[in-house]
């Protein structure tokens, strides 16, 4: 979780601002600070991340801890975070918890007692209150959140949304660079129940909107209307293929350049059949049998 705060700056303050509804300050830019919080006594804190909001200067400080279980030393070390982070900004600053589990985040936002009437309160997002995106654009403009989103909501009991919230991510990292496409795609499905993950490498395929290619986008500019419908074509069928590939990779390891050649090569109806052959089969090659 903490790898998607460190590959885009924004995610902090969008979940402090949009899902925990805190206020923040007016800012024009998101930068990464230390981690380093230690002061000049010889105890060391270190947190996780550190965003700043920038107008021209410091004006909002969030400090981002990833926590996947209860530990008691945390609930001592926050506040001295927050307090040593504010004097070195000289700015407003709140710890946010990103919980792994919903019962880690209650005991994440339980007030700490500092003593004297002093109160110290983290802010806490846990897995239920992270928006459920099913919606493929809102995923292509905010990739890391659709993924934390499936991340999140994968194993929900309600299987249907879960794989709604999974095909959303992926097709809004698929334009990423592969890499990270590739990691965050691994993520997503790692995050999937059992249930979740077998509705999603059997659903029908023709049901769902890929992403259109370049090919596509580009016939579609020209307004021809032959040329429109085949751009489209065109575009389901790479869509289809990129799929077939990610998912045999998953179950197989690294495609082989002729297996990618025969996906390459192959019409939207032999890429489903592909697709339910995958689920069954014990090694690639039976799949093209």
């Amino acid at each position: 979780m903490l790898l998607l705060f460190r590959n885009r700056p924004t995610l902090a303050p969008d979940v402090v601002r949009d899902a925990l509804q805190v206020d923040l300050p007016e800012y024009t830019d998101v930068s990464f600070d230390t981690a380093d919080l230690t002061t000049v006594e010889p105890a060391e804190y270190r947190a996780d991340l550190v965003v700043l909001l920038l107008k021209g200067k410091p004006v909002y400080g969030i400090i981002v801890e990833v926590q996947l279980s209860p530990k008691k030393d945390k609930r001592y070390a926050w506040p001295a975070y927050v307090a040593n982070l504010r004097a070195r900004l000289r700015c407003p600053v709140s710890l946010l918890v990103i919980a792994g589990s919903d019962s880690v985040a209650r005991w994440a936002a339980k007030t700490v007692k500092l003593g004297a009437g002093y109160y110290f309160t983290p802010l806490v997002l846990g897995p239920s209150g992270v928006p459920k995106i099913t919606d493929e654009l809102q995923a292509s403009a905010e990739p890391e959140l659709a993924v934390l989103s499936a991340m999140a909501h994968g194993r929900d009991a309600d299987v249907r949304t879960a794989v709604r919230i999974a095909h959303a991510a992926c097709a809004g990292t698929s334009q990423l660079e592969e890499d990270r496409s590739t990691l965050y795609n691994d993520l997503i499905m790692h995050a999937l129940s059992a249930a979740a993950r077998e509705a999603l490498q059997a659903m029908d395929m023709k049901t769902y909107q890929y992403p259109v290619s370049a090919f596509a986008r580009k016939h579609h500019r020209k307004g021809i209307a032959e040329g429109r419908k085949e751009g489209i074509a065109h575009g389901v069928r790479e869509g289809r293929a990129a799929l077939v590939a990610r998912l045999l990779e998953r179950r197989f390891g690294a495609l082989s350049p002729e297996v990618r050649s025969r996906l390459e090569a192959a019409t939207i109806a032999q890429l489903d059949e592909i697709g339910e052959r995958l689920l069954t089969a014990s090694v690639v090659s039976e799949i093209f049998e």
